[in-house]
């Protein structure tokens, strides 16, 4: 192996008992270009990366991905600089690590009598709602680590475990969501013997409510088999915000029409996020740093009640796990601290009906984390959630792949023109639903990612709905209080919104409720579903276009304006050859619905 030149960094590290890697994707660029041997390969071999701003602006990103961004995604310059300089020792820091702790088996004396713990009175639970095992137990030493529990629920032949944890003030909580109506039985199992062996019954009766979302064909449903067409935003840290800029978030979703938001647990520090939450995850300990043996219950509760009132809007919440824009130590805990985190947080939010689980936002730019500890990460989050919720993760510029066993859908960053195209490679790569949950921001922004226009922002979710794809939304307008809707919620305002609610109301009217793309015509996309097709024109401006309804079939022809939401109901019933006339303006589709049962076979052809 070679080795880099002594540096005082170098001796800093060691100091600190950091071990070195070697050089890979991941590693952050900065530590490539203080590397003596590997700078001399870069310049050799592509001496625009030194030369471009970027090395310096996104000093802490990976340097494969900078080099794409640079040099382009298919550069093979790339792969060779990367073959060059793979065996050289990586200067960046591995995060340490302690020992994981492990629950021991005498937390309480023998002379305890085992399930000796007090349990509230059960309430009658309610189909898809979540119910919770309340029970009051020991609070000596730390029994965030110190004890272990769980519970296992039982009806017929269906057998469900469900891991509970601690909520300060000796209170342990085990929630449910029950996927069936009946009498459960219960069990508690634990290393305090006081809350070991506690049994009761917990009757479920049916409800309203539709389930968890899970993927079906495909696409998504909820568990009661109602289609759920992703309509989603992005508020990334809104509820690290104040109190009053949370509320004004929610009552801003009552009337969008979104169905889905991503958004985090850690805050964000990036342009326009500068602001220090009032809570975290962790509570501090006596250094002032963080103490993840322990969870700060207050910040949860807050969370918990933001995840209710968005299930009372109908709204998923994707819920970010980790993410790279951090100052304050949260991409850097360590293995150790990483399972206990995600272990806690998925035991204490698995019950929410409406969530969703990622992994990370922007995967490839966590330099201190490789596919291994995203596989293990999951592992955990599959383990310890019940209800089998939606997970993913998602990208900055390398794809993840989906291959992935634990990956139930794609969450993908791609902002191109032809986002639909896209679309339908990922679908025939991987075989599971696309999201893409980055495509650029509408807003106004001196960034590029931030400052589409709502035309173009309107434009991507129907090209994408064409090629039976889903787009996630974001805002970034520019704000004298740095309050932009992206990261801080707050108020929407963008005018998008309107138009991706009419966007919505198409899709909902198609017979499956859903879009899946149609035989389409070699210059624009069809989709629908069934005797239900909408033919999508984007940015283009035809005054007419002809349209052959199948022989023996009768149609109903509407234009649609997707930007002025209207719709134009051609007069009478058509069939045969039909000239429908367009406004010879951008953002236009024909819908054509057939009257008569049809066969697969059937096509409604265009431009004869």
């Amino acid at each position: 192996m070679k080795t880099p030149p002594s540096t005082d960094r170098t001796m800093r590290l060691a100091n600190k008992e950091h071990p070195l890697r070697t050089i890979e994707r991941s590693t952050p660029i900065s530590s490539v270009l203080m590397h003596d041997d590997a700078r001399r390969v870069l310049s050799s071999i592509a001496p625009e990366v030194l030369e471009s701003p970027m090395v310096v602006e996104l000093a802490d990103f990976p340097v494969a991905p900078i080099m794409g961004l640079i040099l382009g995604d298919d550069d093979p310059r790339i792969d060779e600089i990367m073959k060059s300089i793979a065996d050289y020792e990586d200067l960046s820091p591995v995060p340490a690590s302690s020992p994981p702790i492990i629950p021991r088996t005498d937390y309480e004396p023998s002379e305890v009598v085992a399930g000796s713990a007090s349990i509230d009175p059960i309430a009658t639970a309610r189909l898809h709602r979540r119910s919770e095992l309340v029970l009051h137990g020991p609070s000596h030493g730390n029994p965030f680590v110190d004890v272990e529990l769980n519970a296992t629920f039982i009806l017929g032949q269906t057998e469900i475990s469900a891991g509970g944890f601690y909520d300060e003030d000796g209170t342990y909580r085990v929630r449910f969501l029950a996927p069936a109506v009946g009498t459960w039985t219960f069990a508690t199992s634990s290393n305090a013997r006081s809350l070991d062996g506690i049994t009761g019954e917990l009757q479920v009766v049916d409800s309203d409510r539709r389930g968890p979302v899970r993927v079906v064909d495909g696409h998504f449903a909820y568990a009661n088999g109602t289609p759920h067409v992703p309509v989603g935003t992005t508020a990334y840290a809104w509820t690290n915000q104040t109190t009053e800029l949370q509320d004004q978030t929610v009552q801003s979703l009552v009337d969008a029409p979104f169905n889905k938001i991503r958004m985090g647990l850690f805050p964000k520090s990036f342009m326009f996020n500068e602001n220090e939450p009032d809570l975290f995850v962790f509570p501090r300990d006596s250094e002032g740093g963080w103490d993840t043996t322990r969870f700060d219950p207050e910040y949860f509760r807050n969370l918990e009640r933001r995840l209710d009132e968005l299930e009372q809007l109908g709204i998923e919440a994707d819920l970010i796990l980790f993410h790279p824009y951090d100052r304050w130590g949260f991409a850097t805990l360590g293995t150790t601290a990483d399972d206990r985190y995600t272990s806690y947080v998925t035991r204490r939010l698995a019950a929410f009906a409406n969530v969703w689980w990622s992994m990370a936002n922007e995967y490839d730019l966590i330099t201190t984390k490789n596919r291994d500890d995203w596989d293990r990460l999951a592992g955990i989050v599959q383990e310890n959630d019940h209800v089998d919720h939606l997970l993913s993760i998602h990208n900055w510029v390398d794809l993840f792949d989906y291959t992935a066993d634990w990956t139930t859908h794609c969450s993908i960053q791609r902002g191109d023109h032809t986002i639909g195209k896209s679309v339908a490679q990922w679908k025939r790569r991987w075989q599971k639903p696309v999201v893409v949950d980055e495509s650029g921001y509408e807003g106004d922004i001196d960034q590029g990612w931030g400052n589409l226009p709502a035309e173009e922002m309107v434009r991507r979710f129907w090209d994408a709905t064409m090629f039976g794809g889903y787009l996630t939304h974001g805002e970034t307008y520019v704000s004298d209080d740095d309050i932009l809707w992206w990261s801080k919620g707050g108020t929407l305002q963008g005018d998008s919104l309107p138009r991706l609610a009419f966007l919505r109301r198409i899709i909902e009217q198609s017979p499956s409720g859903r879009i899946d793309p149609l035989p389409s015509d070699w210059d624009f996309p069809t989709g629908g579903a069934g005797n239900y097709g909408v033919t999508y024109y984007g940015g283009h401006r035809p005054r007419y276009r002809d349209i052959r309804i199948p022989e023996g079939r009768t149609a109903e022809i509407d234009v649609l304006d997707t930007w002025d939401m209207t719709i134009d109901r051609l007069p009478g019933i058509h069939t045969g050859l039909v000239r429908v006339d367009l406004p010879g303006k951008p953002y236009c589709a024909i819908r054509v619905v057939l009257n008569e049962n049809h066969s697969e076979s059937d096509r409604i052809e265009q431009n004869v």
